[in-house]
């Protein structure tokens, strides 16, 4: 269970958090950085007018306003905005993609309406059952996808046979993808690499170039931040103070996390106000990376800050994982680990 205490110090190790399928399906919502994003505190550049032509546009497919009047990048595709049940904003990291996205779920006028990253989608699905998570989204009337990962197959065919499904009931669909900060001129590929992995529902989806200044950049040119461990021990009892802070060495925290689906990590830091892992090492097995990453987002949407010793985390994925298939991932973690550790 998720810790009970509302201050002192816990173990995530010790705790073995059980989710419903109605509790997984009650925590997609947009993470708590994203609760109150709206169209009105989008704030456009109005140096990439692709931003405020994406902002109109998508406005108007949540059912509000109207759409962009103005020609450019979207002319010949644009037949209004409820000509497709699907949207698909193109672009790097930070240029409010999430914002936007959280923008339309607030933004639409619906019944039953989910906004989850890719990662907690197929997570439910596999802790489910695919006709089970069918069933669970069967009639919604908005899906939001963040983060859709193109580089796992057999993710990608689920996901998109899923969301054929649900479009043939009526769900309107809205999704992102993120391409590497760092990785120059890959932003631009994204829109053709997201159509031709779900070729089977391309053609539901309008596609909405969103350039403009990668902020999120500036924070892989850092280090995440490492404490001594007097500094860490002090940091701990701190945070057990006033609140709750968790306190586990590193291995054995990696170790947990094989025996807990992903889908529950949510429910491992619920009620947690910082998390402390102590003596960092490098990974070496990517399984345990690719469950690390699910934490670490777990982390990072809840905006609870991370206490660190021994190797900086943003080292924690291997020179090889990084030149391979889940780069992306790994990329992502590492800007959110550098963010956790300096909040």
């Amino acid at each position: 269970m998720a810790p009970t205490t509302s201050t002192g110090t816990v173990h995530l190790t010790d705790l073995q958090p059980q989710v419903t399928g109605a509790e997984m399906i009650a925590h997609l919502v947009p993470p708590p950085q994203f609760a109150e994003a709206t169209f009105d505190t989008y704030r456009a550049d109005p140096a990439y007018p692709s931003q405020q032509e994406a902002k109109e546009t998508l406005l108007a497919f949540s059912g509000g306003g109207a759409p962009a009047k103005k020609g450019g990048f979207f002319s010949r595709a644009k037949k209004g905005p409820d000509t497709k049940p699907g949207i698909y904003l193109d672009g790097g990291f930070g240029v409010g993609k999430t914002h936007l996205l959280a923008a339309i779920y607030h933004a639409m006028p619906a019944r039953r309406k989910y906004f989850g990253s890719f990662i907690e989608y197929t997570a439910l699905v596999g802790a489910l059952g695919y006709k089970s998570a069918v069933e669970q989204f069967r009639g919604a009337d908005l899906l939001c996808i963040d983060e859709f990962e193109l580089d796992d197959p057999g993710d990608t065919m689920v996901m998109t046979r899923l969301l054929g499904e649900l479009v043939a009931s009526g769900t309107k669909l809205a999704a992102t993808s993120n391409t590497p900060p760092n990785a120059l001129g890959e932003g631009r590929f994204a829109a053709q690499d997201f159509l031709r992995e779900i070729h089977a529902m391309s053609a539901h989806f309008q596609t909405l170039r969103i350039d403009g200044v990668d902020y999120r950049q500036r924070s892989l040119d850092g280090h995440a931040e490492v404490q001594t461990d007097d500094a860490y021990a002090s940091a701990i009892a701190d945070a057990a103070a006033s609140g709750v802070a968790s306190d586990d060495a590193f291995d054995d925290l990696i170790a947990h996390l094989a025996r807990v689906h992903p889908s529950r990590y949510v429910r491992m830091i619920e009620g947690v106000d910082v998390v402390g892992l102590r003596d960092v090492t490098q990974l070496t097995d990517q399984s345990a990376a690719l469950r690390f990453v699910a934490f670490v987002d777990r982390v990072y949407d809840a905006q609870v800050p991370i206490r660190a010793t021994g190797l900086s985390l943003d080292q924690v994925f291997s020179e090889e994982m990084l030149a391979g298939g889940y780069r992306k991932k790994y990329l992502r973690a590492t800007s959110r680990l550098i963010a956790s550790t300096a909040a």
